[in-house]
């Protein structure tokens, strides 16, 4: 049986008044648990950020689309190809994905029926094969202009599949279905929990006015009057990485393993779902970063939470937080042991190490290397 290895990440973030994540009403999503409605942050909301940062940092973009066919024909129109051509091509390119073609929606400029994922640079070769094979582009729509037959496909399959399967550093981290494209699977290695609060947290009402500017005579008062609903408190984050898998993806290249955990961890600390970003300006970072290297199985300390925290007199919820925390990674210590727990660590604002919670750490930089380097070495990390 293949071992697998995993690294798991905690963190607990205070966030101030926001509505990161809103529900079908607009306002802050909520769950229920232990008895109390918490703030929550859907663990989709949460991964695009990390994804989209990992992009830009890499420099190498991926896009989720049903528009690529759409794209194409807006491409080859700039390039000067008569509409009906540039749209025949586009459509080509899903008719030629396989051979009974991918579902389209010819009335919406052929886009696509299920999403597909995919390198961000794939317009660039797919426009090449059009160009190369314009004149059987071209011979097909005379022959079967104004036919309601099923045009049979005019670009070779082989080219145009590999295209759209081709994998970028987030697709072999984060996984692709192609549902029309069984090739085109790639299995994540990267999964996500909701982010919840650890602590009853009632929405709270935002009362605002929008000012009228030009107000005409006799006039007074606003021109627009809302509620809006906010949320804050300290959340609770969980995400673990399948390192055995990411390597299986990456065809055993450690190097770029260790780089793409790196960032993961740095990209998972530092980014926000950008929810009323404009309003409530929420850019806080994690009080407390905990991180766990383990063989066989992750392991999440969301019930740590369970039982709401309650604050002190004084008020606050973060030192309780981290109590609770560091008191449920003793339990599992003792509950499951250490054998297969490789190695282990923790930074934040606290100058001075937390027990049960491994390295203290100086800085999240600091964390994010020794992800990295006890993930892809353990033997150099064992606590």
């Amino acid at each position: 049986m293949t071992r697998s290895r995993f690294l798991d990440l905690h963190a607990l973030q205070p966030v101030t008044a926001a509505n990161l994540n809103r529900d079908e009403s607009q306002e802050p999503k909520t769950i229920q648990l232990g008895g109390a409605i918490r703030g929550m942050v859907s663990s989709q909301a949460w991964k695009r950020p990390v994804r989209l940062e990992m992009e830009e940092q890499l420099d190498e973009r991926a896009a989720r689309t049903r528009m690529l066919p759409v794209v194409l024909a807006g491409r080859l129109r700039e390039e000067g190809w008569p509409h009906d051509l540039a749209d025949f091509a586009a459509a080509q390119i899903a008719r030629s994905a396989k051979s009974t073609g991918l579902k389209t929606n010819a009335a919406q400029g052929h886009r696509t029926q299920a999403m597909l994922y995919l390198p961000a640079d794939v317009t660039g070769p797919l426009l090449a094969l059009c160009h190369a094979h314009r004149p059987a582009l071209e011979q097909a729509l005379a022959e079967h202009a104004g036919s309601s037959k099923t045009v049979p496909a005019v670009l070779p399959t082989q080219e145009v599949e590999a295209q759209l399967t081709r994998r970028t550093a987030t697709i072999n981290l984060f996984g692709r279905m192609l549902a029309e494209i069984p090739s085109g699977h790639v299995e994540g290695a990267v999964q996500m929990a909701p982010a919840f609060t650890v602590h009853q947290a009632d929405l709270q009402p935002d009362f605002f006015t929008s000012v009228e500017d030009w107000p005409q005579p006799g006039e007074a008062g606003s021109a627009h009057l809302q509620t809006a609903f906010l949320t804050a408190g300290i959340f609770y984050r969980f995400a673990t990485v399948n390192i055995t898998e990411l390597l299986h993806n990456l065809d055993g290249n450690t190097s770029t393993a260790r780089d793409l955990i790196e960032l993961f961890t740095w990209s998972f600390i530092m980014t926000m779902p950008k929810g009323k970003k404009t309003s409530t300006a929420p850019h806080t970072v994690p009080d407390l970063v905990h991180y766990a290297v383990r063989d066989r199985r992750p392991i999440s300390y969301g019930a740590a939470f369970e039982q709401p925290v309650k604050a002190p007199p004084q008020g606050g919820y973060t030192l309780p937080a981290r109590k609770a925390l560091a008191d449920y990674a003793a339990t599992i210590n003792r509950l499951v042991g250490t054998r297969r727990r490789i190695a282990h660590g923790h930074a934040g604002t606290p100058t001075t190490p937390i027990e049960h919670l491994g390295t203290h750490h100086h800085s999240y930089d600091d964390l994010a290397a020794a992800c990295a380097k006890t993930a892809m070495n353990p033997t150099e990390g064992r606590t």
